[in-house]
């Protein structure tokens, strides 16, 4: 089969379009075809080895420094190393084509959306494994998962929209529902235009939420368009924007510079919530607003059961809307890529491979 494999940490020349051995089943596990592969800035952050300790800046900073990016890094995965070579891939709509025999057969033809968030030890551990950084992912034409990590979804979405939901839309819906957002409250989402934060904006405005989120100026419309109550301009002062003790919760996954300004704006009691760091990992905390204002520091890799099968509902119930910026035949990702770390678009790439002969 066809499929992109990632050779170690680097640039785009780590990325080869190629033919590979076609996954064979073992026990438990499902083939999947796959229909269409959403891109993500973890792919990217795998490759060059961003998760390693040894990085303090931004995701785009460390793409434009190559020869650094191109030191392997022994703890450059989301789990200490990356298996190189290896298959990435987080996202994936795929149909059945082949079980186990300890699967029930009955799945073979079904269209489905993986589980990428793996909870190997059970939902009372923390352990988790993700497709695509862990193990062989979507990039390719056929990928195998086990059986207990697909869902069907009943549901008019394209294959291409279905690919643009599992890690963005599951890691938003894991931050709200770690955070415990309610209703009525003022969320600020940092990152707003981006696939994780654009599928916050939605997921708050369902569950009632106010919403001001923060953008650059090109995208304000886009963003106001799926929910947002107000937008903030990127560059802005958001305490002067806000005031201080304005905010319940703080959704952040851009880190950086902004984050001292993020506590302040968070009312006493508040909470901030994190899965990502695209701006860079190493903030200025004081720790006289942790501690002064009592407030609670979420951190979320590890999904919690209800997530998936959340996102599953709200899609066949049509209570959000796919974003789905732009589609790239899977052979044409490092070009996805460089698009991608542009951050001109609002919202999802997505690849599509080959139909397999």
């Amino acid at each position: 089969m066809k499929a992109v494999l990632t050779t170690g940490n680097g640039g785009y020349d780590k990325l080869v379009y190629c033919d590979v051995p076609m996954p064979v089943v073992g026990a438990g596990e499902v083939l999947l075809q796959v229909l269409a592969a959403g891109v993500n800035n973890t792919e990217i952050n795998t490759r060059l080895g961003w998760y390693s300790s040894s990085v303090i800046t931004g995701t785009n900073t460390v793409a434009s420094d190559k020869p650094q990016s191109e030191i392997q890094k022994i703890d450059g995965g989301w789990n200490a190393a990356t298996p190189f070579p290896f298959i990435q891939g987080t996202d994936c709509c795929g149909r059945v084509v082949d079980v186990a025999p300890d699967v029930d057969s009955q799945l073979i033809g079904s269209r489905v959306i993986v589980r990428p968030c793996m909870r190997p030890d059970g939902f009372d551990s923390l352990r988790n494994i993700w497709m695509g950084s862990d193990f062989d992912g979507a990039f390719a034409q056929f990928v195998k998962v086990p059986a207990t990590e697909i869902f069907v979804v009943n549901s008019d979405w394209s294959d291409t929209d279905l690919a643009s939901l599992p890690c963005s839309y599951g890691s938003a819906e894991n931050m709200l529902h770690r955070a415990n957002i309610r209703a009525s409250e003022h969320v600020l989402v940092a990152g707003a235009s981006g696939g994780v934060g654009s599928a916050v904006v939605q997921l708050a405005k369902l569950r009632g939420a106010k919403v001001t989120a923060i953008v650059g100026k090109t995208k304000e419309k886009q963003v106001l368009k799926i929910g947002a109550d107000e937008v903030i301009d990127r560059d802005a002062d958001i305490v002067k924007f806000l005031g201080e003790e304005s905010v319940d919760l703080v959704v952040d996954n851009v880190g950086g510079s902004s984050f001292s300004s993020m506590l302040k704006v968070l009312c006493r009691g508040g909470r901030y919530v994190s899965s990502g760091a695209i701006a860079g990992p190493i903030v200025n905390l004081d720790l006289r607003d942790l501690y002064l204002k009592d407030l609670h520091v979420i951190g979320c890799t590890a999904w919690d059961e209800p997530v998936f099968a959340n996102l599953v509902s709200y899609v066949e119930a049509n209570r959000i809307k796919p974003l789905v910026a732009k589609t790239f035949a899977l052979r044409e990702i490092a070009k996805a890529q460089q698009e991608f770390l542009e951050k001109k678009h609002v919202g999802k790439f997505v690849l599509v491979p080959e139909q397999a002969s």
